[in-house]
């Protein structure tokens, strides 16, 4: 598969979550968004709202973020002021724990809670921590994300020891939610040859913070 710098801009959440991240390199992140054409940034909830113009860059955020030891009532407040303060996009972080257990009731109700306090007109990613989890577990993960409404399931958070995005797992997650759900690959995409083989694998979004240089080596036309 050949992707142009252009086509791939289009499937990529440019990011920013670093713990010692400042105002001014958000608005940085922003402006190199809109010169890449990515299709959103994607910064902590600390940092919102963004005063800096996005033109047709949209905006996402996380939640529960990066380990997913929250209460289910304290992930879905989170979201709910991040959507407030403008998010379009919300990335949830599951308790990987009810996964390795096999608590889909668990991860039903707290993913449940986060999409009620999200408004319909917003999307909700589900961040599985792939790397963490067996296949079995990934599929019990991106079952309850679907039962629970969220209309794309990712891979890593990028701070979990275990990894990030695998081919592997792109290509489990995406056999397991079907066509109408989306798969966000995210941890560790750095150049451009592994970014076209998560599309490749059925990415349809992918988390980078390297946005630049992949766009750089990729075919311009």
């Amino acid at each position: 598969m050949t992707i142009t710098a252009a086509a791939l801009a289009k499937y990529i959440d440019h990011t920013l979550l670093a713990v010692d991240a400042t105002c001014d390199q958000v608005a940085d992140l922003a402006a190199e968004a809109i010169r890449l054409g990515t299709f959103s940034i994607c910064i902590s909830p600390a940092m919102l709202p963004v005063t800096t113009p996005l033109g047709a860059v949209l905006l996402a955020t996380v939640c529960g973020f990066p380990s997913g030891k929250h209460a289910p009532e304290v992930k879905a407040a989170e979201a709910a002021l991040a959507c407030a303060a403008g998010a379009d996009e919300v990335d949830m972080v599951i308790d990987i724990g009810l996964a390795k257990v096999g608590n889909f009731a668990g991860l039903v109700g707290e993913i449940a809670a986060v999409r009620d306090a999200v408004p319909n007109d917003r999307l909700l990613k589900v961040i599985i921590e792939s790397a963490a989890l067996s296949d079995e577990q990934i599929v019990l993960a991106c079952q309850a994300a679907v039962q629970a409404g969220a209309q794309f399931v990712k891979t890593s958070t990028g701070f979990h020891p275990a990894g990030g995005a695998t081919t592997h797992a792109v290509s489990l997650m995406r056999a397991t939610v079907g066509a109408e759900v989306g798969v966000k690959a995210s941890g560790g995409i750095r150049d451009y040859a592994t970014a076209v083989a998560m599309i490749e694998a059925g990415a349809t979004r992918l988390g980078c913070s390297a946005s630049a240089a992949i766009l750089a080596a990729a075919p311009q036309r």
